[in-house]
């Protein structure tokens, strides 16, 4: 195999040019020593990101290599109706937007898993991450992958380099300069992605090798068969309400100055996938013209494509990089890898952040070391930035079903966590651990039960309408666990507050100590958040205080230092809400 030597000057070049931007953003951070360089500095980019790379960094949370990549592979496929990411994508940004971002920025949380943690406990929250980590480490391996297979197609480059050399790229400038430098280089990637595409499709359409595009000639429509309508809605719930409880997406929520900031970054982002999902669209059209054109004579035969022909399904995740390669002029499909290369960054850098966030903040610093100072925090989360991109890349080397793994984990997300997602922003009084437990074992055994054909996991559960030639469910039935997960969570918390509450079962059996069985509450202090908190005085703190029943409500607190000077004297200092030990000592909710 020869490297095209042209083709490795244009990706070195974009490359070089991500990773300046990167170690520019870095430096925005603040200086040492300041209140502000802390965890939160690097996770949330200080609260401070503006609204043009706002909206550019949002917009990134779903455009990224596997979105255009898999939007042309869907085109391709099944046509038009098929490809429901860039609707799904978008529907659950304005979902996010409308329901969750408020409420989430409002409270002032660092990660997505703050209220899971708040509401059921450290080790509950440690529990409800290991779906979190997988979603986030699949999705960057796969995409890494992707790359790999992408530049091997258009300049001849080896796989296992192009994988190694955009990791590697990818991590260096995300432990520089956290969410600073993933923000700013997303405004670069889109950019890319964008104008190396449209700039690919005019000598695309009009390669001598492209048939008709008109619907009688080429079918990119697409057609939903009626007994596939079940698998088709539960795929589109599973875009939309599954694309929510994604740390990559709230990280963006939480990194914006105010509430009001982060819905309207969700709206706009939304119309961006839609727009950024046009040029892939185009050039799954063309490949399938393409591809019918010489339909009895072996397809893309006028091309110097030496796949097998028509394409089997090993092929058809390349279409995208097939139309640069072998439907326009070399220097323009180079322009097109660099868009593509840029694409796969900007989705593995902002996953790796993601999952190393909640790792520094809601395993270490609030299960294993609570006393960890934010300088700890800070070196355990690049350590884990390292570790989560080695193994996100030795995933893309060596694991073949990567992207099965990927599906598998997103249904996880879907199933687990948007049930409880749910739950502890709008029914935190009806909520307790014990709930949250049941929850999430019920809904992994039914979504693991019903089989994942493309990682090897039979179904043992075979729901209606499985069909037995090809082991599909075409019955909704990740959506039926998600609605199971829920309900689950709602009785089973019910009942257990009313067993326990009723003497039922002895106050001794509450054992995840949520209902009855409560020691003295524990304070968790933070800082106050900037923009949200600007009508308090400087000295206040933001506390979250456990309930009898379990649940988290935050409450405003003065030292009392600071409470006796700032007082005046003919008003009297009210007591504390509720009986507090100091936060250095550990909670014993599960």
């Amino acid at each position: 195999m020869t490297t095209n030597i042209a083709g490795v000057i244009s990706v070195v070049f974009f490359y070089i040019i991500i990773l300046a931007v990167g170690i520019w953003a870095g430096k925005k951070k603040k200086t040492p020593g300041s209140d502000l360089e802390e965890s939160e500095e690097v996770m949330l980019a200080g609260r401070n990101i503006g609204m043009f790379v706002g909206i550019f960094t949002m917009t990134a949370t779903w455009v990224g290599g596997g979105y255009i990549n898999g939007t042309a592979e869907a085109l391709y496929n099944n046509g038009i109706v098929w490809c429901q990411a860039p609707v799904g994508y978008a529907m659950s940004l304005i979902i996010g937007g409308l329901f969750f971002a408020n409420k989430m920025r409002e409270e002032g949380y660092v990660t997505m898993l703050d209220p899971f943690q708040d509401l059921f406990g450290s080790r509950m929250g440690g529990l409800l991450f290991i779906p979190a980590l997988c979603g986030e480490v699949f999705w960057s391996a796969a995409i890494l992958a992707a790359l790999g297979a992408t530049v091997s197609v258009i300049i001849d480059m080896d796989n296992n380099t192009s994988i190694i050399l955009s990791a590697c790229i990818a991590l260096f400038y995300t432990l520089f300069g956290g969410l600073y430098s993933v923000a700013y280089t997303d405004v670069i990637q889109l950019f890319c992605i964008f104008i190396g595409l449209w700039l690919c499709i005019p000598f695309s359409l009009t390669n001598s090798a492209v048939g008709s595009l008109a619907l009688k000639d080429t079918d990119w429509i697409g057609t939903v068969e009626p007994s596939a309508v079940g698998q088709y809605m539960d795929y589109g719930l599973l875009l939309v309400l599954g694309g929510i409880p994604w740390q990559v997406y709230f990280q963006r929520v939480l990194s914006s100055k105010t509430a009001f900031r982060a819905q309207l970054l969700s709206y706009v982002a939304a119309f961006g996938c839609i727009i950024m999902a046009i040029p892939p669209m185009i050039i799954g059209a063309v490949a399938k013209a393409t591809d019918l054109k010489f339909f009895f004579f072996v397809a893309w035969n006028e091309t110097d494509f030496p796949g097998p022909l028509p394409l089997d399904a090993d092929h058809t995740s390349l279409v995208l990089p097939m139309v640069l390669q072998y439907l326009t002029p070399a220097a323009v499909s180079f322009v097109g890898l660099g868009a593509v290369s840029a694409a796969v960054m900007s989705s593995s850098d902002s996953s790796i952040l993601s999952a190393a966030s909640m790792f520094a903040r809601n395993i270490y610093k609030l299960i294993i070391r609570q006393n960890a100072s934010e300088r700890e925090i800070i070196w355990v989360m690049k350590f884990a930035i390292v570790f989560v991109g080695i193994m996100a890349t030795a995933m893309a080397l060596t694991v073949k079903s990567i992207y099965g793994l990927w599906y598998l984990s997103s249904d996880l997300v879907y199933v687990v966590l948007f049930p409880q997602l749910v739950c502890v922003v709008y029914f935190k009084k009806f909520c307790n651990t014990y709930g949250s437990l049941s929850a999430y074992v019920i809904g992994f055994l039914l979504r693991a039960l019903g089989g994942e054909e493309i990682v090897g996991l039979p179904a043992v559960i075979k729901y209606p309408f499985y069909r037995e030639e090809t082991a599909e469910q075409l019955f909704p039935f990740r959506t039926l666990a998600m609605l199971m997960s829920l309900t689950t969570l709602l009785s089973v918390s019910r009942t257990s507050k009313w067993l326990f509450e009723t003497g039922r079962i002895p106050p001794q059996m509450d054992i995840f100590h949520c209902v009855v069985n409560i020691p003295d509450d524990i304070l968790k202090v933070q800082e106050p958040q900037e923009g949200e908190m600007s009508v308090l005085n400087a000295h206040l703190t933001k506390t979250y205080q456990s309930e009898m029943n379990g649940r988290v409500n935050p409450a405003l607190t003065l030292s009392s230092d600071e409470a006796e000077s700032d007082t005046p004297n003919n008003m009297p200092i009210p007591p504390p809400p509720y009986s507090a030990k100091p936060p250095s000592q550990n909670t014993t909710n599960f």
